[in-house]
């Protein structure tokens, strides 16, 4: 029997939950997974306090993969009481978009970021990596989140983009303002964000302006090249698209190669199989993204009245599918789901979660796998013996973007 044959659904609301409460969600990273796992082995939704923790693979799957669920991001300045127009009016970003909209934008812009695309920029990416070690190679120690992730995908995203070297401080401003939307004190922030957002939006039309007539082999490029039966970008969705590379390419990448080195400074003996065997990069990267990934969750709501399992979701209802609970159930790996190993292949059928499911599946997938795998090889043969010198500082467990603000190493120089 299919759910739209339930004459009488019981509504979400009226069903008695387990709960997912503010102190298990600023638990410890492990603690934190450990709390939600408990609750997933008692049910596979759990009221949160805005909605619904969606807690099991299968079920963070389906509800990805379901159209009638719409991203929640563009529910963003809403939630946070913002009012300003700028914020609240604004075109709808691939990110958020829906429907025929985001199938479009989907279509025009796949091939300029398909896994070959990516791979054109591997080089560059090794050579911004050994750029950024070679300073604190000698000494044996480092701040690894200061010194290493934090500038690491602004100089690929430039490149990426066709920006020259000169300008990677203004875009690392740039994306460091615009970025504070997503942060706990963006209401106060927003005159800020605003004018990183004009300033990056004036230069890059003046990007694409200059690629209309003079092409090169670049991202914007690509971009106003591509058309599907007649249908082009317009400059405003060239902005857009420019934009969503800069938000989706950033903090991702940056907090997920910190949240990778937290894994590893916890497992040596894997850290220095990676640096002997460096073509276990890509089996690596799925599995510290699945062990710890920086993306631990995601917010979708209901754009109708949907049921699911038996149960109504009255429309404008919030989820939050769990990747990270996803990512520790128990069928997503051959051997034990709480044993961290590089070696082993991925389940087929059963990719690990962080980088979402779904149309609104991460767009920048190739790129950020392209970037760790170079990145991570290059640190565990550059720095061997990594091992915590002080005391990290991880992000706050709210954060949409789960990563580490200080990281202090030592390492054999």
């Amino acid at each position: 029997m299919s759910d739209a044959d339930l004459a009488d659904p019981v509504s979400v609301h009226d069903l008695d939950l387990p709960a997912i409460t503010p102190e298990i969600r600023e638990l410890e990273r492990r603690e934190s997974t450990k709390a939600y796992r408990s609750i997933a082995d008692e049910s596979w939704i759990a009221r949160s306090p805005v909605g619904y923790s969606i807690l099991h693979y299968d079920d963070v799957t389906a509800i990805l993969r379901d159209k009638r669920w719409h991203n929640a991001v563009a529910m963003l300045p809403a939630m946070m009481g913002i009012t300003d127009p700028f914020f609240t009016e604004r075109s709808p970003s691939i990110l958020s978009a829906e429907g025929d909209l985001h199938v479009r934008l989907r279509r025009l812009v796949a091939k300029a970021f398909s896994p070959r695309s990516a791979d054109r920029l591997r080089p560059f990416m090794r050579d911004v990596m050994n750029e950024l070690v070679d300073p604190v190679a000698a000494a044996g120690r480092a701040d690894i989140a200061v010194d290493i992730c934090e500038p690491y995908p602004i100089p690929i995203i430039c490149e990426l983009l066709g920006a020259p070297r000169e300008d990677w401080q203004l875009f690392s401003r740039w994306a460091e303002d615009v970025l504070r939307i997503f942060g706990g004190t963006a209401p106060d922030e927003l005159d800020v964000i605003k004018e990183a957002q004009l300033e990056l939006n004036e230069y890059v039309r003046e990007m694409i302006a200059r690629r209309r007539s003079d092409p090169r082999d670049d991202l914007i490029t690509q971009l106003i090249a591509a058309e599907e039966e007649g249908d082009r970008l317009s400059t405003d969705e060239l902005v857009m698209m420019v934009n969503a590379v800069i938000v989706g390419g950033t903090d991702t990448t940056r907090n997920q190669l910190a949240c990778a080195l937290g894994v590893f400074v916890e497992h040596p003996d894997q850290w220095a199989l990676l640096a002997t065997k460096p073509e276990l990069a890509p089996q690596a990267v799925e599995e510290a993204m699945r062990y710890f990934g920086a993306v631990r969750g995601t917010g979708r709501f209901a754009s109708e009245d949907i049921v699911y399992r038996g149960v109504l979701f009255p429309k404008d209802t919030f989820v939050f599918p769990s990747l990270a609970s996803a990512n520790f159930e128990h069928d997503v790996v051959d051997g034990d789901v709480n044993t961290f190993d590089i070696t082993r292949e991925p389940v087929k059928g059963r990719p690990q979660m962080t980088f979402g499911s779904g149309i609104h599946y991460c767009l920048g997938a190739s790129l950020a796998r392209a970037e760790l795998q170079e990145a991570l090889p290059i640190l565990a043969r550059r720095m061997p013996d990594l091992a915590v010198d002080g005391q990290i500082t991880w992000k706050p467990q709210t954060t949409a973007i789960f990563g580490a603000d200080h990281f202090p190493v030592t390492f054999t120089s």
